[in-house]
């Protein structure tokens, strides 16, 4: 996986242009997703590990960036982190022991970004 900001800097211009091409659709989906990830009986860090984990499942890098740095928002730890991907790669076999250290390496970069500014 490229490093974070790459990734996020190459989605940035596509991801306007649908925004302004499809707003509804865009919209619908970031109401969407910040009802699924509030807190309730779950809290956001637990839900963030899902989405975590999920993401790694699904092989999506920019899935595993915004929610790898949501989680840390929310106080995940990278020990806490590390025992959800345990179970991604529990689930996934050989491909969760390729994308999981992905999901890591992103925390870290989102851990020394914040550490950064």
């Amino acid at each position: 996986m490229e490093h974070m900001d790459v990734i996020r800097e190459e989605l940035r211009e596509p991801s306007l242009e649908l925004r302004r091409m499809i707003p509804e659709v865009m919209h619908g989906y970031v109401e969407m997703s910040s009802a699924a990830v509030a807190p309730g009986e779950l809290t956001g860090a637990v839900k963030e590990l899902l989405a975590v984990v999920i993401s790694v499942t699904r092989e999506c890098d920019g899935c595993i960036v915004a929610h790898t740095r949501g989680a840390l928002r929310e106080g995940v730890t990278r020990q806490q982190l590390a025992e959800a991907l345990g179970v991604a790669i529990s689930m996934n076999g050989g491909p969760g022991t390729v994308w999981a250290p992905r999901a890591l390496r992103a925390f870290d970069q989102a851990v020394g970004a914040r550490e950064a500014s």
